[in-house]
């Protein structure tokens, strides 16, 4: 039996991260605490979070022809995430994703899209045949939206299984959300999604049901320690989260995104997927970094033993 594939088509990023006491208010000047260079971008965060946990992942992207293009390439081979599909742009520099994290976990983050926004249509285009043999496309929108639409209606087209991370939170045009199999938003993007502002569990469902209306087959949207719900025209179930010593919650959603990938192309039922989500974005948060972060197979594996009885927040 062959090995069920996945395509990543997003952002490659080199993270620039700072640590800090607390965030700087508007004209203030703080000294930080520590400094490093991480491989980052949603997309590339998920491709290596695919290849960790034993999936078989290609990419579609773009970095710049620098040296932060030629390190995340590097750094994507060494992970055994297929890079054949990634072009380089002359013009603009490898993205950058200045980041800030203060000692309660907390972080902003501030991205210079670079090549990743020089990615066009035509360019997916030549990619179909890459496309159509995968099982799973996983996107993000830091990639300009046009690409991301064609990408997820081509897909479609091919009968191809689409998941969509709605991040950063923007509004999207009821074609895209049509093209989506699976959504899988935070709280603050399905509001954004969705129109609705929510501050119960009645506005959260009301604001999946919009979606599922519109098109979208199913939702995951992750609530952070809270869990996380799963929604369909006729399915609503609640799942818990692990627990977990939170130092860096970047790459916490790109974990989960990547993890409930492999657990759909290893056949898991949608609950045992979750749940092993849930272990990788817990795994993910006690760590500092984006792709520095994220857990191997072997991890999330030997993680109830690690967590024991502490595992569930209640």
């Amino acid at each position: 039996m062959r090995m069920k594939k996945i395509v990543v088509i997003g952002s490659l990023n080199m993270d620039l991260v700072a640590n800090t006491k607390h965030m700087p208010k508007i004209g203030e000047t703080i000294i930080g605490l520590d400094f490093k260079q991480i491989h980052g971008g949603k997309g590339a965060n998920q491709a290596v979070a695919i290849a960790r946990l034993g999936g078989n992942v290609s990419m579609i992207g773009k970095v710049g022809n620098d040296n932060f293009g030629e390190n995340l390439l590097k750094a994507l081979t060494e992970d055994k995430v297929e890079t054949n599909h990634i072009m380089k742009e002359n013009v603009s520099s490898t993205g950058i994703a200045l980041i800030t994290v203060d000692e309660k976990a907390n972080n902003t983050i501030i991205v210079i899209p670079g090549a990743n926004y020089k990615v066009t249509q035509e360019e997916i285009h030549e990619k179909l045949e890459l496309i159509g043999e995968v099982d799973v496309l996983v996107t993000q929108l830091e990639i300009p939206i046009d690409v991301v639409k064609y990408s997820l209606r081509r897909a479609k087209d091919k009968g191809v299984f689409t998941i969509l991370n709605p991040a950063p939170a923007q509004l999207l045009d009821d074609e895209i959300i049509s093209s989506v199999d699976l959504l899988i938003p935070n709280e603050t993007e399905l509001q954004i999604l969705s129109g609705i502002e929510i501050q119960s569990e009645e506005e959260l469902l009301e604001a999946c049901s919009k979606l599922i209306k519109k098109g979208v087959k199913e939702l995951i949207v992750t609530l952070g320690d809270k869990g996380s719900i799963y929604f369909t025209e006729n399915e609503y179930k609640k799942f818990t989260a692990y627990k977990a010593n939170a130092v860096d919650t970047t790459a916490a959603g790109d974990s989960f995104v990547a993890a409930i990938a492999v657990g759909l192309t290893n056949n898991f039922k949608i609950e045992k997927a979750i749940d092993f989500a849930s272990k990788v974005g817990a795994l993910t948060v006690s760590k500092h970094g984006a792709q520095s972060s994220l857990p191997f197979l072997q991890e999330v594996m030997n993680f109830e033993e690690d967590y024991n009885e502490k595992r569930y927040i209640d």
